[in-house]
């Protein structure tokens, strides 16, 4: 996992599975279930697509649902309580390895009343035509690559930390959902380049160890497995990377900003806005919102990191000036 993360995430479109239909384990309602693309194969960004249907099949709306994707005895993926107004929901999700999984949906309210969860498990294969693209399990491939084993402690610290910690909450799966989008794109051909150049994955070491002592500050101040203190966090975790690696940035920003005489209050107001919007989205339980949202705030605190660390920067360097 590195640092560069996008903003603005398009739906992948495809072919989509046959929806199958289950009767909750209590009887009380269906729950249909179909992916987009229908067969997907590992690292594909696959959507798994549920709807809540009643005893004549129209959609119910207002469910409060969980979802868990276990394989075999482990959980790789899960959504804590969430409601949908709609009834229906498309959770993106990228499988990492092939193999038989299980989705289970888990039905905790309908109509704003609690009920007694309910269960609907679907089976589902992935990689059943192709053969899986051959990577590390732990998805940190330029991490793996850069301390030579997915077993190295650096790369299982940031395993155990997007598995435990983020992708424990729907904030966190959803942004890192965004995040694999952009990360799956040029790691192969990154961690491709370290294993035959050297100096490049020593480079790269290099670079990787300030993040390893971020993420360890973000990861003790997180206070349980809330959607709250992983967003809190993660606003802490992307100022100090700004700060850390793009203050040059910063320093150009600043000249622009002397230049141009950058309005504060519009600044201000759309940082606000997007503060105001990333719980909005989180009520909702829209995920392709919650994943702008999420990605929108990293990078606006990346931004903020790198800015006031480079004018802190700048103002010693001219103190330091005045006594030359």
């Amino acid at each position: 996992m590195l640092v560069l993360l996008p903003l603005l995430i398009l739906p992948v479109f495809g072919q989509t599975q046959s929806q199958q239909i289950k009767l909750t384990s209590g009887g009380t309602i269906n729950v249909g279930f179909s992916t987009d693309p229908a067969n997907p194969n590992p690292g594909d960004q696959t959507e798994l697509k549920i709807s809540f249907l009643n005893k004549q099949n129209i959609v119910q709306q207002h469910i409060d649902y969980r979802i868990i994707v276990t394989q075999g005895q482990n959980q790789v993926f899960g959504i804590p309580i969430t409601h949908t107004a709609k009834g229906s929901v498309s959770i993106p999700y990228q499988f990492q390895n092939a193999g038989d999984y299980q989705i289970t949906v888990s039905v905790e309210g309908i109509l704003f009343n609690p009920i007694p969860p309910e269960t609907a498990v679907f089976p589902i294969t992935i990689g059943g035509s192709q053969p899986p693209p051959v990577q590390p399990k732990s998805g940190c491939l330029i991490a793996t690559a850069a301390f030579g084993s997915e077993i190295a402690p650096q790369v299982q610290f940031l395993r155990e930390y997007r598995d435990n910690t983020i992708m424990t909450t729907v904030a966190g799966s959803s942004f890192l959902n965004a995040f694999n989008t952009v990360y799956y794109s040029f790691s192969p051909s990154v961690a491709d380049a370290e294993r035959t150049n050297p100096l490049l994955q020593e480079t790269v070491k290099a670079g990787i160890t300030p993040l390893l002592g971020i993420l360890q500050i973000a990861k003790f101040s997180t206070i349980g497995n809330s959607n709250l203190s992983v967003i809190l966090s993660g606003i802490m975790a992307s100022s100090l990377i700004g700060a850390t690696y793009l203050w040059p940035a910063g320093l150009v920003a600043k000249s622009v900003r002397e230049a141009k005489k950058l309005n504060s209050k519009i600044v201000i107001t759309i940082i606000s806005g997007i503060l105001l919007l990333t719980p909005i989205s989180i009520v909702t339980g829209n995920l392709q919102f919650i994943m702008i949202t999420t990605s929108a705030t990293v990078l606006t605190f990346v931004g903020l990191g790198a800015i006031y660390s480079s004018w802190t920067i700048a103002k010693i360097v001219r103190k330091a000036n005045t006594f030359l």
